[in-house]
């Protein structure tokens, strides 16, 4: 059994408790404490080993990154049966919404991503920095709304969810049409950094009102920083049910990040042009509802339709939050 490599005592229980794309997750119980299985689904075991050499550097620099455990032989990943496993300390903590944290709070999880876009170039090679990024094509956009349209007219029987995919697809086709000249230009790529690759709320633990551990760093990967700076914010902080986002706990937030890390208001304005156009563009929630047949999106969709479009409509109130 594989808690046996590890020295940690016996295992008592053994129960699931996350399935996602990337990993399963299990809560392990023995003679010693509790502690954190992962099920590695799709990744190999090079880059499982260098995510693990990363955050125990990360740890050991003071970012509340949770490193592995080691087995008897040192290491932190191991095979059973074709299958990667990694186990972690078990940490006591609470999720945090955006909408449960105060100004202060807000300021305290942007210095947070900040401290890790901070201290990751320190510990990791220089990243050539891309002359060309390309960005969405508004025609292969309009191809994809135009066959999703289709899959959805040619069900036998509509449902509600159908209704809302249908309205929010002629309107975004409305919407590419008439902002497809605002489309970046593929050189005007933010500054590549490395990032956590998938910073929200539930990978982000905490203790009363202190967040102690960012979790799940399976994403880690050489991107824009300030892109991950405003995705963050719209997971954080977008209304679930309106769409709308709550502008001044961005700016709390972003204030926090850019006292660890200024990008300048350049790079800032490029990141929110460009998550603004590739949020114009995206589809994967319903590529994935109806071509892939995968309905674990659909309760995401209707917030996600209606950012994009408030946050057209009051572009430049965006961005002036962003600037701070």
């Amino acid at each position: 059994m594989t808690i046996d490599r590890y020295r940690v005592g016996q295992a008592l229980s053994f129960r699931p408790i996350a399935e996602g794309l990337l990993n399963r997750g299990y809560e392990v119980v023995t003679t010693r404490g509790r502690w954190f299985l992962k099920h590695y689904l799709d990744q190999r075991p090079e880059t499982i080993r260098f995510q693990h050499r990363t955050t125990q550097r990360l740890a050991a620099c003071g970012i509340p990154a949770i490193a592995p455990v080691t087995d008897r032989r040192g290491r932190t990943v191991l095979s059973s049966r074709g299958r990667w496993f990694a186990l972690y300390p078990w940490v006591d903590g609470i999720h945090r919404r955006g909408a449960d944290l105060d100004a202060r709070g807000c300021a305290r999880v942007g210095a947070l991503l900040g401290g890790v876009h901070v201290t990751l170039p320190r510990l990791l090679p220089p990243i050539q920095q891309p002359l060309l990024v390309p960005t969405a094509d508004p025609h292969e956009s309009l191809a994809t709304i135009e066959r999703l349209l289709t899959r959805i007219r040619a069900r036998p029987e509509s449902d509600s969810f159908d209704r809302l995919a249908e309205l929010r697809l002629i309107e975004r086709r409305a919407l590419l049409l008439r902002h497809a000249h605002r489309r970046p230009r593929d050189h005007d790529a933010p500054h590549t950094g490395y990032v956590h690759g998938d910073f929200h709320p539930l990978n982000v633990l905490y203790q009363g009102n202190d967040p102690v551990a960012i979790i799940d760093w399976d994403r880690l990967a050489a991107l824009p920083h300030t892109e991950e700076l405003v995705r963050a914010a719209l997971i954080f902080f977008t209304d679930r049910i309106s769409g709308t986002l709550d502008l001044d706990r961005v700016r709390g937030f972003v204030a926090g990040y850019r006292a660890n890390l200024d990008p300048g208001p350049t790079q800032l304005a490029a990141a929110v042009h460009r998550l603004w156009w590739e949020r114009l563009n995206d589809f994967w929630m319903l590529t994935r509802h109806y071509l892939e047949h995968d309905p674990r999106c659909a309760p995401l969709f209707p917030a996600s339709a209606a950012l994009i479009v408030w946050w057209t409509m009051a572009y430049d109130e965006v961005l002036e939050a962003f600037l701070g």
